[in-house]
C-alpha cells in the first residue's frame, strides 16, 4: 500500500523514526498500521534486529519483519555531512521525530530536541529511553532483561517458581512501546488543538515501575504502609493453569456470583461458609487455588470447558503461541493478514483495535534494508 493511499486515524502524519530493536519499532509499527507515513532511518548496517532471527533473506528476520511492516526504510550515514543534511530535510516535512538513542548519543549526533525543534518548531519529539533523564541512571544502557530485573518481575516470578526468572516474552519492550504510542498521540492531540510541538520522554524503567505497581503497590500505597508492596493473588504458587485428566485449563472462579454457581453445580465438601465471599477467599487465596487444583484433576479439559461455559465462568484451554496461528476466533475475525512481498508472502498478526470511521490497515510488507532511500530522498529535492 503506497503512502498516498494509506488510511486510518493517522493518515497524513509523517513520522521520522530513528528507533531500533523492539521498544521504538513496535510503537511506530502500530502508528504505521493506523495510517502514518513512517520513515525508518537506518545506518548502513541496518537495525540489529534485522539479523537476530531467521527470515527469507539475512536482513529480514521474523521479529524485525513483524515490528516494521508498513514503513519505508531509508539508509543514512548520520556521521556524514550528507546524511545529516538529508535527515534535516526529512525533519522539515515531519510531524513526529522519535528515537531510541541514549541522551548523550543523540546530543552528540546533533539531533536532540533543541536542534530538531530549531528545524521544525512544532515537531512532536519523542525520546525512547532506558531511564528518565532526571535520575542518576539517565545514561545507563537498558534492555528488556535488565529492565525486567529492576522493575521486580523476576522477584515476583521467584515467589511462584522458587527462583528468579524472566517472563517468557519481552514485556518491558512491548509495554514501553505501547506507552510511547499513547504518549505520542497525546502530544499530537495537543498539537492539533494548539499548533504547539513539544518534547516527550518515555523511559522503560519508569514505565515498567508504573506497570508493576498498578497492583503490587497495594497496601504500601498508604502512609503509614498497611503492608508490603505485593498483591498476593498473582504470586500465589498455586495460581497456574489447572491440570486436568488430559491437559490443562485456565479458569477464574472469582466473584461471588461465579463462586456460588460453581459451588451449586459441584458441591465440593470444602466449600463452606469460610469461603463464601470474595473478601474471605482473597485472604486465603493460595488455599483456594490448591483446592480447586485437586478438583480440576478429576475431569477432562473439555468437560470443564463445557461445564464452566454453561455457568458463564471465564475459562480457556491452554494454548501455545503456535496454536494462535490457527485459532478459530482469530481466523473468524480476519485477524491475520496476508501481504505479498518481493521476498514471498507474509502472514502478519493483525490490528487488534477496530474503528467504525477510520480503520487502520497493514501497509506494505516490511522493506529490505534501504529499499526506499532513493525514492524518499528524491521527493525531498
Amino acid at each position: 500500500m503506497s503512502n498516498e493511499t494509506r488510511k486510518g486515524p493517522l493518515a497524513g502524519v509523517r513520522i521520522v523514526d530513528l528507533t531500533a530493536m523492539v521498544f521504538g519499532p513496535y510503537a511506530t509499527q502500530i502508528m504505521a498500521d493506523m495510517g502514518a507515513d513512517v520513515i525508518k532511518i537506518e545506518p548502513p548496517a541496518g537495525d540489529d534486529t534485522r539479523y537476530i532471527s531467521k527470515g527469507p533473506t539475512p536482513d529480514l528476520g521474523g521479529v524485525f519483519v513483524n515490528c516494521n511492516r508498513g514503513k519505508r526504510s531509508v539508509v543514512l550515514d548520520l556521521r556524514s555531512a550528507d546524511g545529516k543534511a538529508a535527515l534535516t530535510k526529512l525533519i522539515e516535512t515531519a510531524d513526529v521525530f522519535i528515537h531510541s538513542m541514549r541522551a548523550q548519543a543523540i546530543v552528540k549526533l546533533g539531533f536532540d530536541y533543541a536542534a530538531v525543534s530549531a528545524i521544525k518548531p512544532d515537531i512532536v519529539y519523542v525520546n525512547c529511553y532506558g531511564y528518565g533523564r532526571r535520575g542518576p541512571d539517565a545514561d545507563k544502557p537498558a534492555y528488556d532483561d535488565t529492565i525486567q530485573a529492576e522493575c521486580g518481575l523476576p522477584a515476583v516470578q521467584q515467589m511462584l517458581n522458587g527462583e528468579p526468572q524472566f517472563v517468557g516474552t519481552i514485556v518491558a519492550d512491548k509495554v514501553a512501546g505501547l506507552t510511547a504510542v499513547y504518549a505520542t498521540m497525546m502530544a499530537l492531540f495537543h498539537h492539533a488543538r494548539t499548533g504547539e510541538g513539544q518534547e516527550v520522554e518515555v523511559p522503560m524503567f519508569e514505565t515498567m515501575a508504573s506497570f508493576m505497581l498498578v497492583e503490587h503497590a497495594n497496601t504500601a500505597l498508604f502512609t503509614p504502609p498497611l503492608g508490603p508492596a505485593i498483591y498476593p493473588r498473582p504470586v500465589s504458587p498455586n495460581r497456574k493453569p489447572y491440570k486436568t485428566k488430559d491437559g490443562y485449563v485456565a479458569a477464574l472462579i472469582y466473584n461471588d456470583k461465579h463462586w456460588a454457581a460453581f459451588v451449586d453445580a459441584l458441591n465440593p465438601a470444602w466449600a463452606g461458609p469460610d469461603l463464601a465471599t470474595l473478601a474471605q477467599r482473597a485472604q486465603q487465596v493460595d488455599r483456594v487455588y490448591g483446592l480447586l487444583g485437586e478438583l480440576f484433576a478429576t475431569r477432562t479439559t473439555q468437560a470443564w470447558l463445557d461445564l464452566l461455559g454453561e455457568l458463564h465462568i471465564p475459562a480457556a484451554r491452554l494454548n501455545t503461541p503456535q496454536d494462535l496461528l490457527d485459532d478459530p476466533h482469530l481466523n473468524a475475525t480476519g485477524f491475520f493478514v496476508d501481504v505479498v512481498a518481493d521476498y514471498g508472502n507474509v502472514r502478519y498478526p493483525g490490528i487488534p483495535t477496530w474503528f467504525s470511521k477510520t480503520p487502520g490497515a497493514i501497509g506494505a510488507a516490511t522493506p529490505s534494508l534501504g529499499a526506499d532511500t532513493e525514492a524518499v530522498l528524491r521527493d525531498l529535492t
